[in-house]
């Protein structure tokens, strides 16, 4: 190797033997790597200069020795299904891929927990676990990647009972800048000792080491579980509903909202048969066939007496299954209800209470805006999205990021968060001023700087540069 030799080309030297063909410069698959789903910049020559498939925590280690002592930045990639920016390179460097990475390692079905490698997605795992009686409950939509879902603190429609990702997780295998491989929590269902660091690096966005492994808690499939529908001619009665049901102490499996736009968008696409294009809301009961019937007609009394009508249940899983598909084929029918558009999501929370102001309120921006947006969120949380869709014009896009933001700062307002599961990355870094105080923050960028003090690890994500 010449001495004017690139420290990437030094690298690829140096791992090459070890990742044969696993490590790759190819054009393609450097594109493929450069983005998630959701925002891209819009500066294409943001790619990695290497792309490196790993297969264990050790080939992970090694990467990030090679790297550290090079200067050279990592950014983690999985299911690519990320929608704030995560996994653009901004200093190129290396794109770490750990999609490969799909073994699970332990199932312990008598402690109601296992352990899973990073590259694990939901839907592996709980084909898995059909014939134990147990299920993985977390559920954002997509392929996403587990370890991709504890980098974001990914969270879904059944976090309204059985919680985010942080809460389903007691503990991970984590990859250091250095290289140190080390082990946080383990399988029991609490502890008292040390530091948190699990929750540490749960949300972290790579950007303090690389998760490898998780240690997950896994959750009984219920003896019932109950589908069912409802609609409403206005916004606030299908809002209010769900304010009433979570106020009233059920423990719904999942409650979802879906506005008239999107409504419109998930019939024509996933071929709703039944339901009208006008505010609804889908809901799951989980538990024993008379719980669940019980669940199912105590939320019936509550649509009625907030205007609701054309309240359907049923237990058929072929039915609940035709529903669900079409909820998390939300995105996909969005992007299609306007042909040639783009599409930009926002992902909003605020306290429950004040869910109904904030959506009329986003209503309001949106209709002032002149461009189309979808709405659609998990309301037992307080948490929605809107699927802002904007043709391909001049100003659409600048008009895209305006609308955006004002949703965002109405939640603000409200008491709430610029991010409830899609996370920071780069496109709402800007927020986290407004959300975190100036002492915050600076405890944050020390954890940084002590984990990793040349800002190696997804460098330019999650947090902002002081001033």
């Amino acid at each position: 190797m010449p001495e004017t030799a690139k420290p990437i080309e030094r690298l690829a030297t140096a791992l090459a033997p070890h990742f044969g063909d696993r490590l790759t410069a190819n054009s393609v698959v450097r594109e493929q790597h450069s983005h998630g789903e959701g925002w891209r910049s819009p500066d294409a020559t943001l790619q990695p200069e290497l792309v490196i498939f790993a297969e264990t925590t050790n080939e992970v280690a090694r990467v990030l020795r090679e790297c550290s002592t090079r200067g050279i930045a990592v950014t983690a990639f999985g299911g690519g299904t990320s929608l704030e920016g995560q996994t653009t390179p901004l200093r190129g460097g290396v794109s770490l891929d750990l999609s490969r990475m799909t073994r699970v390692i332990e199932m312990r079905p008598e402690d109601m927990t296992c352990r899973v490698e990073a590259g694990v997605t939901r839907q592996a795992l709980n084909h898995d676990l059909r014939d134990m009686g147990l299920f993985f409950a977390v559920d954002p939509g997509g392929e996403a990647t587990i370890g991709g879902m504890c980098a974001t603190r990914a969270s879904g429609t059944g976090a309204v009972r059985y919680g985010t990702i942080a809460e389903n997780v007691s503990g991970l295998t984590v990859v250091t800048v250095d290289g140190r491989v080390l082990r946080t929590g383990g399988s029991v269902r609490k502890s008292s000792t040390g530091y948190d660091l699990t929750h540490l690096f749960i949300g972290s966005e790579g950007t303090l080491g690389i998760i490898t492994e998780i240690q997950l808690r896994l959750h009984g499939i219920p003896e019932s579980v109950v589908g069912a529908t409802c609609q409403f001619e206005t916004l606030s009665d299908a809002i209010d509903t769900a304010v009433m049901v979570m106020q009233s102490g059920l423990p719904v499996g999942r409650m979802e909202f879906l506005d008239e736009v999107q409504m419109d968008a998930c019939i024509r696409y996933s071929k709703l048969d039944g339901l009208r294009a006008l505010p609804s809301l889908f809901f799951e009961f989980h538990g024993t066939p008379t719980a669940t019937r019980e669940q199912a007609e105590t939320v019936r009394a509550i649509v009625d007496d907030n205007r609701g009508f054309d309240f359907r249940w049923s237990a058929s899983e072929a039915e609940r299954l035709a529903l669900w598909k079409a909820r998390h084929a939300a995105y996909f029918a969005g992007t299609a209800y306007r042909p040639g558009w783009s599409c930009m999501t926002t992902d909003a929370i605020v306290p429950i209470s004040r869910l109904t102001e904030l959506m009329t309120g986003a209503k309001a921006d949106i209709a002032a805006s002149g461009l189309v947006a979808p709405i659609l969120g998990h309301v037992g949380d307080g948490n929605f999205h809107t699927l802002i869709l904007y043709p391909p014009e001049p100003g659409a896009y600048e008009r895209a990021v305006a609308l955006d933001h004002q949703i965002i700062a109405r939640a603000l307002a409200l008491g709430g968060s610029a991010s409830g599961e899609h996370g920071i990355g780069m496109a709402k870094q800007m927020f986290m001023t407004r959300e975190h105080d100036a002492n915050a923050l600076d405890v944050m960028r020390a954890i940084k700087a002590a984990l990793d003090p040349a800002n190696l690890l997804n460098p330019g994500k999650l947090l902002p540069p002081a001033d």
